[in-house]
Parts: C-alpha cells; sequence; structure tokens
C-alpha cells in the first residue's frame, strides 16, 4: 500500500507539461490616453480611480446609502455572487481529481442456498462473509498532465468569476449614482417647470388685467393663455419622468426605498470628485476587473489546449484495495485473512476517427477568440477612458457658457417686460424672452447632470468603486505600471 501511494506522487509530480507557455498579448491600443489641457485635479492630487472608495467619491449621504442597499439587495450582484460560488465548487472538484481518491467500506454477508448432498438428500446450509476494505478506485497518473490542465483551467475560470463579480460591483455602484442623478435632474427640472408656470400665470393674469384696462389686445391674452398652456403639459411630462426615474432607482437597488433617507442634494451642490488624472499610461486598463476577467479566459483556454494535447497520450490508471476477509467477525482481523486487489490500467487511443485532433483544433481556436476577446476588452476600456477624458475637458466651458447664456436671458427678459409695460414692444417679444429663459434654464441642468455623469463614467472606466474607506489615497498610477491586482 505504501509502495502504491508513492508511486502516485510520483506521477503526479512527474507529470508532463503539454500546456503551451501564454505569453500576453501586445496591448492593442497606443500606449498612452489622449492628453487632456487643465484636467488636473482639484485638490492637486493625482489619485488612482481603483484607490478611491466610492464613499469617498461621491459625498452625498443619500447616494450612500442608496448604494449600500443596491450592495446588499440587487438581484444581478447576488446572481455574480452565485456563479463566482458554482465556479469556485467546480474548480475544488477538478483540483480534488490530481489526487487519489481513498474510501473504506465494510459489508457482511449471510446465505442460506439450498442443496443436495452425496446422498440424494436436501441440504441447506447457512454461510456468512465479513470484510473490511480500504481501496483507490480508478486513480489516474497525471503522465501527461491531462488532469492538471483540466484543473488549471478550472481554477482561472473561478479567478474569472471573482473578476466578473468585481466588474458588477463596479457597474452596480456607477448605475446606482447615474440614475440617481437622472432622478435629481428630474426632479431639478420638475421645480424649475412649477416655479415657470406660476410665474406665467401671473403674467397671463397681467394680460387679462391690462385688456380689461383697455391696454392689450385679446391676441395678447391668448399668446400668453397658450403659453401657459404648454408650461402645464410640460410640467406634466417632467412629472412623469420624475415617477419613471424614482420607479428605475427602485429596480437598480433591489428593494423599496426607505423613508428615513437624507435629503437630497442638488446638482450644483453635489460633492463628487470633479477630476482624475488625465495623462494615464494605458497599462492602468490591467487593472480594471473586465480585462482581468477576460485574462483569465485566455489563461483558461491555455490550459485546455493541454488537456487535449495529453489526450493523445496513454492514460494510466490504478485501482487497488486492501482489507480482510472472513468468515465470522472474531477472526476478521488475523494477519492471514488479509486480502489485496492491484488493478492498473492503460488506455491508449488507437483510433477516434478524427475526434482526437477535433478536440485540439477547438481547444486552439478557443484560445484565439480568447485572445480576441481580451483584445477588444481592452479596445473598449481605452475608448470608455478616452471618451470620459474628453468630457472633462469640454464640459466645464460648455457649462461656463451656458450660464452665460442664462444671465443673457434673464437680461433680455427683464429688458422685454420692461419695454413692454411702457408699451414699446409687443406680448409676443416678452413671451419669446420667457421661452428662451425657460429653456436655457433646464439645459443648464442637463449640462450639470451630464457633467457628473461623465465624471461618474471616467471613475468606472478606470476601475474605481471597489474600496469603501473614507480617506482617498494620494497615489500616481504612473509610477506603479505593475499594480495590476484590484483590490
Amino acid at each position: 500500500m505504501r509502495l502504491l501511494v508513492c508511486l502516485s506522487l510520483a506521477g503526479c509530480l512527474s507529470a508532463c507539461v503539454l500546456t503551451p507557455k501564454l505569453d500576453s498579448p501586445a496591448l492593442p491600443v497606443p500606449s498612452h490616453f489622449p492628453l487632456q489641457e487643465g484636467a488636473a485635479m482639484n485638490s492637486g492630487a493625482s489619485l488612482a480611480a481603483a484607490a478611491l472608495g466610492w464613499r469617498t467619491m461621491f459625498g452625498d449621504l443619500r447616494l450612500q446609502r442608496l448604494i449600500d442597499l443596491a450592495l446588499q439587495n440587487n438581484r444581478d450582484l447576488r446572481l455574480a455572487t452565485l456563479n463566482v460560488e458554482a465556479a469556485r465548487a467546480m474548480s475544488q472538484i477538478q483540483i480534488a481529481g490530481r489526487f487519489p481518491s481513498v474510501s473504506a467500506d465494510a459489508s457482511a454477508t449471510r446465505e442460506r442456498a439450498a442443496g443436495v448432498s452425496g446422498q440424494g438428500s436436501e441440504n441447506r446450509q447457512v454461510t456468512q462473509q465479513v470484510g473490511v476494505n480500504v481501496g483507490i478506485n480508478a486513480f489516474e497518473l497525471d503522465l501527461f498532465g491531462r488532469v492538471r490542465a483540466l484543473s488549471d483551467a478550472a481554477l482561472a475560470r473561478y479567478f474569472a468569476s471573482e473578476n466578473g463579480r468585481e466588474a458588477a460591483r463596479i457597474i452596480l455602484v456607477s448605475a446606482v449614482a447615474e440614475t440617481y442623478f437622472a432622478q435629481q435632474l428630474a426632479r431639478e427640472q420638475c421645480q424649475l417647470a412649477e416655479r415657470t408656470l406660476a410665474d406665467w400665470r401671473v403674467s397671463l393674469e397681467l394680460a387679462r388685467l391690462m385688456k380689461t384696462s383697455m391696454q392689450s389686445s385679446e391676441l395678447d391674452v391668448a399668446q400668453a393663455e397658450n403659453q401657459v398652456a404648454l408650461a402645464e403639459a410640460d410640467l406634466q411630462a417632467r412629472q412623469r419622468t420624475l415617477a419613471k426615474a424614482g420607479n428605475a432607482l427602485q429596480l437598480i437597488v433591489g428593494s423599496e426605498l426607505p423613508n428615513d433617507l437624507p435629503s437630497a442634494l442638488p446638482l450644483e451642490r453635489q460633492p463628487v470628485i470633479a477630476r482624475l488624472p488625465a495623462e494615464l499610461r494605458a497599462d492602468v486598463l490591467l487593472t480594471r476587473p473586465d480585462v482581468r476577467q477576460a485574462e483569465q479566459h485566455l489563461i483558461a483556454s491555455n490550459a485546455n489546449i493541454g488537456a487535449a494535447r495529453a489526450a493523445f497520450f496513454p492514460r494510466i490508471s490504478l485501482t487497488a484495495s486492501f482489507g480482510y476477509a472472513s468468515s465470522s467477525i472474531g477472526d476478521l482481523f488475523d494477519p492471514s485473512r488479509q486480502v489485496w486487489r492491484f488493478v492498473p490500467q492503460v488506455t491508449q487511443p488507437l483510433f477516434q476517427a478524427g475526434q482526437l485532433r477535433a478536440e485540439l483544433d477547438l481547444a486552439k481556436v478557443r484560445k484565439s477568440e480568447a485572445i480576441a476577446l481580451y483584445e477588444r476588452t481592452l479596445q473598449t476600456a481605452f475608448r470608455e477612458v478616452a471618451d470620459a477624458l474628453a468630457g472633462t475637458e469640454t464640459f466645464d466651458r460648455q457649462i461656463e457658457a451656458q450660464l452665460r447664456a442664462v444671465k443673457t436671458a434673464e437680461r433680455r427678459l427683464g429688458l422685454s417686460n420692461l419695454r413692454y409695460q411702457a408699451g414699446l414692444d409687443g406680448r409676443l417679444e416678452l413671451l419669446d424672452a420667457q421661452r428662451l429663459l425657460y429653456a436655457a434654464r433646464q439645459a443648464l441642468l442637463e449640462l450639470r447632470r451630464d457633467d457628473i455623469v461623465n465624471t461618474v463614467a471616467l471613475y468606472k472606466s478606470l476601475g474605481g468603486g471597489l474600496q469603501e474607506r473614507k480617506e482617498a489615497l494620494t497615489l500616481n498610477v504612473n509610477a506603479c505600471p505593475d499594480c495590476t491586482s484590484p483590490q
């Protein structure tokens, strides 16, 4: 028995390695992201997004509470976690195949059989047999690395599922933030529509009073009524958008929103870190969980090639047992009752009608697919970061210009109102000025939301959102190109 165990261990240790060496594909993207002028951090520090916890990134207490609830209740994240558990179990099953499976069994048989004696009389004799055995059943000596390759592939798939769960967490945190800011935009636009409608109703009453005093015509009243009706319709649309945004937020959170949530902050006062590093090396993308997930799938595909190659060679398996057998329990463990069984088996494929070759070709194709998926994931990640960096360059200037447009529209409305009351201009000019100011204010709210969402997109695309610590770590990502393990 000791010799059998030694042979098994020797077989595992001396296994040939038929898995090809895996060289990491070159980055299919430029080495640096496009430079963006003036994209330094507000705090003057360079922060690595992966080291910046979402509690630090999003300072709104209401949003923090919603993210906490989503991480606990979101069904997509729960499914991702269950996939990790399933992949872990599969990996453990494959790894267990690399070691002998030892089992013990005990049996007892008592039998009475009918028979005929030599004198022709019937003979009924009762016999019994008891036994105890310890054995190994069909353990494969992995001389050519087939079992090891399969376990390596299963382990890589488990790591891929782990990274997939982390990617799902990042996506969930970002999705909650984007949905929350969409709801806040709808709420503020609805409030703006309500205030504007109230102002325009006052203007309508003024037009009716002026018509009563013969200072304006019925046309002015009709124009004011039309504007109020349009504002009422717009308000209903804004309220519908707000209700849908609330439904979307509840869905992504995964539970009913509690009533004790902190008050929401307006978009203009959102404490979101507005800048992340701009001059980044492209290899910072290697820290993204989805990129690491694609890399693990590539490792698994490469290991499957080793298993397919090993299938061409003989497969050696051992079945052995050692124990005791006796007709009575009393002398079961007498040395003379020892029994053993040793059954080595060698299986060599001779004719498979091309099946083994096809399986090897399929494994190679799967590896090529994994390489293409890995490269495409990197290219997608590069584009996401580049697009977000482009937004950091333009949104500030666009918001500044829109603020000037709002102030100009406010000044025009004031002047138009004075000229209308003085009888220098008709009401049409005043209505046009009112509509222009309303549209400019709505556009400003949308720009502020888009600016925040762009920052969230940059944060997500750089692999942020995993850590929850409240302090910001000042790290220079250019100084740590080999830091590829997500926290």
